[in-house]
C-alpha cells in the first residue's frame, strides 16, 4: 500500500498524456478539413 500515490500518480499522467493528445489530434484534424474544398469532401 505504500506505493498507491506512486501507481495513482503514473496512471493519472498517463490519462492526462492520452487526453492531451488525442485534443491536439482532433484540433489539428478539423483545422485541415477546413482547408479541403467543399467538394472534395467525402465525409460531409
Amino acid at each position: 500500500m505504500e506505493d498507491a500515490g506512486f501507481i495513482l500518480g503514473s496512471y493519472l499522467l498517463t490519462f492526462a498524456a492520452v487526453a492531451a493528445f488525442s485534443w491536439r489530434t482532433l484540433r489539428a484534424g478539423r483545422k485541415l478539413a477546413d482547408q479541403v474544398p467543399a467538394d472534395d469532401r467525402y465525409w460531409r
